[in-house]
C-alpha cells in the first residue's frame, strides 16, 4: 500500500507574500559571503490552483521552500521509513532536476529527467544520509515553451507503526470568525478529513461559534465529524484538557491535534503532522511551527526548548529568529537544514498519541502559559520526545504587538513558570530562577510598572500555598487578576482623540544619539545604575509637576528599563499603537512591594526542596482525567 507523506501545494490565496513559502522562481547570487537576489520572477498569476502552476518559457522554479521541500532529515531520524518515491506531473516540455542539501545546507544534485507532454516522472530516493540535517528537493525548468507543473507527492511503501485517526481540539474565546475559518478550511479538504474523527471545538466565551452565520453550512459539510462543547471560561489549559479527555473516550483516535483559535491554517500540515505522528518509531507529539498572522513570510519559532538553569523557554536559536523568507529563503538559509531538536511545541498546533495522555495525564490546570512546555517537558522525561516538524505550520498572531508581561497575564508567566520549574528543575533550588524573578520585579518597579508587581506577588503567595490552589482558583485568578488592575492607573490606556496627552519635555528618541554609559549598561554600570536608581526611588518623591503632567513621552521601543527610572513620570505609547499609558512614579507603593518581592523570594528560596516535594507528589493528582473530570462537572459539563 502507499502512503502519501507529503503532498507539493500551492497557496490557498492569491496572496503574493506567500509564494516564498511554496516556490522559488528566483535567481541568487553570493557576494560577500551574503545570499544575493539577482531577480525576481515570482508571480501570483502563474499560480494555476491548489496543484497546478506555470513555468513561463526558460524559466527555473525551485520547490526548495518551507512548504515544499522535504524534511528528509526528521524522516530519517523519527521514523523507520527508509525508502521513498517522489511523483512529479508536467506537461510540456522541461527538465526536473532533484536535490539534497545537507545539514550545513550545502545543495547536491542527486537526479536529472527530460520530459515531454504530458508526463509523471518517478523518483527512487533514500534516507540514510541526513543525520545532521538536510532536505530534498526538486527544481522544473521550462524549455522554450510554457510548461505546466500538475502536482507531486512524497510517497512510501513502508508501513506505519500506527494507523488511528486524529481528534482535533480547538480552545476557543470569543474568536468564532478565525473558528470557522479553520473549519471551513478542513472541510474543504477531503483528505484531511478522512484521517480526522472528530473534531471538538471548546467554545468558552460568550460569542458563540455555532451562533455564526456560517455555521450551519460548515456543520453540515463536516457532519457528525464536528461537536460543540461549551462550558465556563477556564483557559487554554481548561479547554485543550476537555478535548484530551473527550479524545480518551474515542476508540478510533490515536492522537488529539490541539490547534488555538486566533489562526490560519495551512491544511495540508494537518495531514502532515498526523501522518508523521503515524510513522514515528515511537509515540512522539508533533508540533508545528508558527508563522506571523500579519506578516506572513516571517517565521517565529522553529525549535523551542526549555534552559534548565534559569527554567525559561526560547527558541533554540534565539539570534536567528524569526526569519524571514521574504528576504532568504530556505535554500539560502543554511541553519535552516540543521536538524534542530526541541523540548516543546506551542499548543498552537501540537499532535498528542493518546498513549502519551494515559500514561502521564492532562494538562497543568495552568489556565493559560507554562501549560504546554510542562506538559512537553513532563512526555519527555516519560520517554516521549516532541518534534517540531519543517513543514508543518499555521499562522498566528504574534506576540510583538502584545505586551502579556504587563497586563493580567503577568500573574500565570509568573506563577506557572515557578510551578514548572518545582515540577521539572534539576538544578538545586531552581538554579537562577529566583534570582532571575526577583529582578523582574525590580525591573517593572524601576519602570513604574506597579500592577504587574502586585501580580507576581500573587502569583508568589499562591506558589507558597502549595499545589492545591492550582485547580481551586482556575475560574477564579483570571477574573480576580483582571479586577486589580483598577488600583493601578497605569493599566489604562488612554484613546481619547478630543484630548491629546503631552509629556512637558516632549518625546525622547534615542535611534539617532550615541551611546551612553546608561544605555543597556552592563557590569559595574549596571551595579552602580540599580544601586542609585533604588536608592532615588525610595527615598525621593516625584516633583509635582511631573505628577501632573507626565514629565517624558517613550515610543514602545524607547520604553527601556534603563531610561524609564531616571524620571518621575512618563508617557509610552501601547505595544498595539493603539494608544497611550501614563506611568507615574508612587514612592509608597515602591517601597511596600520591594520589601514583599525580597520577603517572598526569600521564602521560596528557604522552601524549594520542600515545595518542590510536594507539586511533584500532587502532579498526578492535578492532571488526571478524573481530577479534570471533577472540575469539569463543577463547572456545569
Amino acid at each position: 500500500m502507499t502512503h502519501v507523506l507529503q503532498k507539493v501545494v500551492l497557496p490557498q490565496e492569491r496572496d503574493p507574500d506567500l509564494l516564498p513559502l511554496y516556490v522559488d522562481p528566483e535567481t541568487w547570487s553570493i557576494i560577500d559571503e551574503e545570499h544575493v537576489r539577482v531577480s525576481n520572477r515570482a508571480h501570483i498569476g502563474n499560480v494555476l490552483g491548489r496543484h497546478r502552476s506555470r513555468i513561463q518559457p526558460g524559466r527555473r522554479v525551485s520547490f526548495g521552500t518551507y512548504f515544499n521541500a522535504f524534511p528528509a532529515s526528521y524522516w530519517q531520524h523519527w521514523t523507520s521509513v527508509r525508502e521513498i518515491q517522489l511523483t512529479v506531473r508536467t506537461s510540456g516540455p522541461a527538465t526536473i532536476l532533484v536535490y539534497r542539501s545537507n545539514g550545513g545546507g550545502t545543495p547536491q544534485r542527486i537526479d536529472t529527467r527530460e520530459v515531454k507532454g504530458q508526463s509523471s516522472t518517478t523518483f527512487d530516493l533514500t534516507l540514510t544520509q541526513y543525520s545532521d540535517g538536510g532536505w530534498m528537493w526538486f527544481d522544473i525548468v521550462s524549455d522554450d515553451e510554457v510548461a505546466i507543473f500538475e502536482g507531486a507527492e512524497w510517497t512510501t511503501e513502508e508501513q506505519p507503526a500506527r494507523h488511528g485517526k486524529a481528534s482535533v481540539g480547538i480552545t476557543t474565546y470569543n474568536k468564532p470568525d478565525y473558528c470557522i475559518a479553520t473549519l471551513q478550511a478542513i472541510a474543504a479538504n477531503p483528505d484531511v478529513v478522512e484521517l480526522l474523527d472528530r473534531i471538538f471545538v471548546v467554545d468558552q466565551g460568550t460569542q458563540r461559534v455555532d451562533a455564526e452565520a456560517q455555521y450551519p453550512e460548515v456543520a453540515s459539510s463536516l457532519g457528525e465529524t464536528l461537536q460543540i462543547i461549551t462550558q465556563p471560561n477556564l483557559g487554554g489549559s481548561g479547554g485543550f484538557a476537555r478535548a484530551m479527555l473527550e479524545t480518551l473516550d474515542r476508540p478510533e483516535s490515536d492522537f488529539v491535534q490541539l490547534l488555538d483559535d486566533d489562526v490560519l491554517i495551512e491544511p495540508e500540515s494537518l495531514r502532515r503532522s498526523v501522518v508523521f505522528g503515524r510513522f514515528t518509531t515511537d509515540p512522539t507529539l508533533v508540533g508545528g511551527h508558527m508563522f506571523d498572522l500579519l506578516d506572513r513570510p516571517k517565521l517565529h519559532a522553529w525549535a523551542e526548548v526549555v534552559d534548565d538553569k534559569p527554567f525559561m523557554w526560547r527558541n533554540l536559536f534565539q539570534e536567528k529568529m524569526p526569519h524571514y523568507f521574504g528576504e532568504t529563503n530556505l535554500r539560502q538559509t543554511g541553519i535552516l537544514h540543521m536538524r534542530m531538536d526541541a523540548d516543546y511545541n506551542g499548543w498552537w498546533m501540537c499532535l498528542i498519541p493518546k498513549q502519551v495522555i494515559r500514561e502521564i495525564g492532562l494538562s497543568l490546570p495552568a489556565f493559560i502559559k507554562w501549560d504546554d512546555a510542562e506538559f512537553c517537558v513532563r512526555a519527555g522525561k516519560a520517554g516521549y520526545p516532541t518534534v517540531s516538524v519543517p513543514g508543518v505550520a499555521l499562522w498566528h498572531v504574534s506576540w510583538l504587538g502584545k505586551d502579556d508581561a504587563i497586563d493580567w497575564q503577568a500573574y500565570f508567566h509568573g506563577r506557572n513558570r515557578l510551578v514548572a520549574a518545582l515540577l521539572h528543575s534539576t538544578q538545586k533550588h531552581g538554579g537562577t530562577l529566583i534570582r532571575h524573578s526577583r529582578r523582574i520585579d525590580i525591573k517593572h518597579l524601576l519602570m513604574m510598572q506597579y500592577y504587574p508587581v502586585a501580580l507576581r506577588n500573587r502569583a508568589l503567595r499562591d506558589v507558597l500555598r502549595g499545589p492545591e490552589h492550582m485547580t481551586k482558583n482556575l475560574a477564579t485568578a483570571m477574573p480576580a487578576a483582571r479586577a486589580l488592575a483598577k488600583k493601578f492607573p497605569e493599566t489604562v490606556v488612554h484613546k481619547d482623540v478630543d484630548k491629546i496627552l503631552r509629556a512637558r519635555k516632549g518625546r525622547q528618541t534615542f535611534g539617532r544619539l550615541k551611546r551612553n554609559v546608561f544605555d543597556s549598561p552592563t557590569g559595574f554600570w549596571l551595579r552602580w545604575f540599580t544601586a542609585t536608581t533604588l536608592v532615588t526611588h525610595w527615598f525621593h518623591a516625584p516633583r509635582p509637576e511631573n505628577v501632573e503632567m507626565p514629565e517624558v513621552e517613550f515610543g514602545k521601543g524607547d520604553a527601556n528599563w534603563w531610561r524609564l527610572p531616571l524620571h518621575d513620570s512618563a508617557l509610552v505609547s501601547a505595544a498595539d499603537g493603539s494608544g497611550k499609558n501614563v506611568y507615574i512614579r508612587d514612592r509608597a507603593f515602591f517601597r511596600r512591594a520591594i520589601v514583599e518581592s525580597v520577603l517572598l523570594h526569600w521564602q521560596l528560596q528557604w522552601s524549594w526542596p520542600r515545595l518542590a516535594k510536594r507539586y511533584r507528589a500532587h502532579l498526578g493528582d492535578m492532571t488526571s482525567p478524573e481530577s479534570w473530570a471533577r472540575i469539569f462537572d463543577e463547572s456545569g459539563r
